[in-house]
């Protein structure tokens, strides 16, 4: 089944959101701010989207750039600061199974789905 890491607060999720409920297709929506996703989990879904785990880091928020910009963090440092402020996770996040993109722009979801 297809998922979305949704942040309804988010134009460019709920672009994401539109399209997948546009396509007709089942899917599971994960509003990740509410439901927090694990260190385990979210080194799963870098690990699907073949990045590293700064790739993923919303670098504009204010969080990010108090507490984390000046700092040398390994890759586990970057997951847990994700784990603990999931709005520094890009969004969205849409997994088909062993596919997954960061829908920036939403037209690339289709490419999955």
């Amino acid at each position: 089944m297809i998922k979305i890491y949704h942040n309804p607060r988010c134009s460019k999720s709920r672009e994401g959101f539109s399209l997948l409920e546009n396509s007709g297709k089942d899917f599971e929506v994960i509003k990740y701010l509410d439901e927090p996703i694990s260190e385990a989990k979210l080194k799963e879904i870098i690990s699907l989207l073949g990045i590293k785990p700064i790739d993923l880091v919303r670098k504009g928020e204010a969080i990010w750039k108090s507490d984390y910009k000046t700092k040398e963090l390994t890759d586990d440092e970057v997951v847990k600061a994700m784990t603990k402020h999931p709005k520094l996770i890009e969004r969205p996040i849409v997994i088909n199974g062993k596919k997954a993109v960061i829908g920036r722009p939403s037209s690339i979801i289709l490419d999955i789905i």
